[in-house]
């Protein structure tokens, strides 16, 4: 394969770190998570650098512009070399983050795993929410 033309989608966002397999990386692209240039990308699309991708990835959004193409997954210190993160995008995600932190810090967690007694009262129960 010459690296020098560009790579395949699927295999650049593997190769990044932005997803653990290529499978997943398929799935996202397939399901509209990850837009090429603006327009709805496919896996087999041809990443070259100067290539902008917006990556959605959990509760996460990502806008990057692709610096260097790579087929083999390396260390994430040589993936963050693979593209660079607009400022807004990098902004919008750490406070994005920032409030889920402090919505979450709300909620009241239970100080341990239940018991044996209260695993089975709750499978018992079922769901509550639909009743």
């Amino acid at each position: 394969m010459d690296v020098e033309c560009g790579v395949r989608l699927d295999v650049w966002l593997w190769a990044a770190r932005f997803f653990k397999t290529r499978a997943l990386a398929k799935q996202a692209i397939e399901g509209g998570r990850v837009k090429l240039d603006g327009a709805a990308g496919k896996p087999g699309k041809i990443v070259r650098p100067g290539t902008r991708l917006d990556v959605t990835r959990g509760e996460e959004r990502f806008e990057i512009e692709v610096l260097a193409i790579a087929v083999r997954r390396g260390p994430a210190s040589a993936a963050e070399g693979l593209y660079r993160e607009t400022g807004a995008s990098r902004e919008a995600r750490l406070a994005a983050a920032e409030e889920r932190r402090l919505t979450r810090s709300d909620e009241a967690h239970p100080r341990s795993k239940p018991d044996k007694r209260a695993r089975r009262l709750i499978r018992a129960l079922g769901d509550i929410d639909a009743l």
